[in-house]
């Protein structure tokens, strides 16, 4: 399956002051089968090691850090031979220790996803409406890919089961799999007492989203839970890609970062799929609209567009005024401007708080991403849902 992620693996390889690369990124995105077709394509020739399949391999590094040492054994063992040193031997040239170059990836995004299930043509048309901001003939077909993407997310595995099958029944046996597999990492890389915790606070992650307001409370988590006793549990889950969160600010001015609150987020899942397996939402009701779901509908919608603007290299923040006015998520743009994005998981877009936001801090536009086709008109950019691939930053 095509990944987007080539393009910069290809970047890095092509730099001539290249480090080595750290590549990132939640269990099962993807990074191993990633690293390895791209080696075996561009590569003459390839040496992979686990340290999860083996005792020897970590061995091999327990005794000490020599490296001369360990690139020896390392081509003992794979019977190829590494060339480290031959760099190092360069006139003024120095190793880079403890500098590395490092990229993150994520689930399939929803184009990487279309790919995949034969829809390129589609994703050309979307990015041709974007564009120029005028409808897309094929709406409706697009909609309903975004409906099966919510069910099916972006876990490689998990796209692959439905492109071959199309049988949502195999996807979410899988995605219980990966669900699992998550919860046996916490008790493998944790101490019992972290463990317990980060299951905890993982464990409420739908909740927080079923909230009229998405605001992450501790005491969703148990009664009486402080921030202190969880912080630790929710790095962990952040930094093991399984998470995101979104920070409020007080203030749309530019630097966004100068007035978070960060005590004060919301918290989503890395893959909407997941999110709907972990929570128990049938397929049906995401892709017929049940009425008896229209109160997560919303919440669905807005961590799909937070997954879509974290890969996209957007820091996702909201902006909140004393409770009076809410917009979804704010984002800053390289060019320095602040702009408003507000998520509506239907064709009804009205909403007071984009309104205000936009008379407080006169932005040079707003997003409104919704069930409506493309428009542009009185300084709100109308994207579809299906449409947030196309934004970047």
């Amino acid at each position: 399956m095509e990944r987007k992620i080539v393009k910069s693996l290809l970047a890095w390889k092509n730099k001539p002051d290249k480090l080595p690369l750290l590549l990132q990124g939640a269990r099962q995105v993807g990074k191993t089968y990633t690293l390895l077709s791209f080696g075996k394509q561009h590569y003459k020739n390839v040496a992979y090691f686990s340290m999860e399949d083996s005792m020897e391999t970590p061995a091999v590094f327990a005794r000490d850090l020599n490296p001369v040492r360990i690139v020896r054994e390392l081509a003992a063992r794979s019977g190829q031979t590494i060339l480290l040193g031959v760099a190092m031997k360069r006139e003024n040239f120095s190793f880079p220790v403890g500098k590395v170059d490092m990229l993150r990836l994520f689930p399939m995004d929803f184009e990487e996803f279309l790919w995949a299930v034969g829809q390129n043509a589609l994703c050309g048309l979307i990015r041709e409406a974007y564009d120029g901001f005028t409808p897309l003939s094929l709406h409706d077909t697009a909609m309903d890919w975004y409906k099966t993407y919510l069910v099916v997310g972006g876990m490689p595995r998990a796209v692959q089961e439905y492109a071959g099958k199309r049988d949502f029944d195999f996807v979410a046996a899988l995605q219980r799999t990966l669900n699992d597999s998550y919860i046996a990492d916490m008790a493998k890389y944790a101490t019992p007492q972290e463990t317990n915790r980060i299951m905890a606070a993982w464990a409420s992650v739908p909740a927080q989203l079923a909230k009229e307001n998405h605001k992450f409370q501790y005491k969703v988590i148990r009664s009486g839970a402080r921030a202190g006793d969880y912080a630790v549990a929710l790095d962990w889950l952040k930094a093991a890609g399984m998470i995101h969160t979104c920070v409020h600010v007080t203030e749309g001015k530019l630097p966004l970062s100068a007035y978070a609150e960060n005590e004060t987020f919301k918290v989503y899942m890395a893959d909407t799929g997941l999110l709907c397996s972990k929570f128990g939402i049938p397929p049906g009701a995401v892709l017929h609209a049940a009425h008896t779901f229209d109160g997560f509908k919303g919440a669905l919608a807005e961590n799909y567009i937070c997954q879509a603007l974290v890969a996209a290299d957007v820091t996702p923040y909201y902006w909140a005024s004393q409770g009076k006015a809410k917009v979804d998520f704010v984002f800053q743009e390289k060019s320095g401007d602040i702009i408003p994005l507000e998520a509506k998981s239907a064709e009804n877009v009205r909403s007071k708080s984009l309104r205000a936001y936009r008379d407080i801090y006169k932005p040079v536009y707003s997003i409104r991403v919704s069930a409506k086709n493309f428009g542009f008109e009185n300084g709100i950019k109308s994207i579809p849902l299906y449409a947030m691939f196309c934004l970047t930053a």
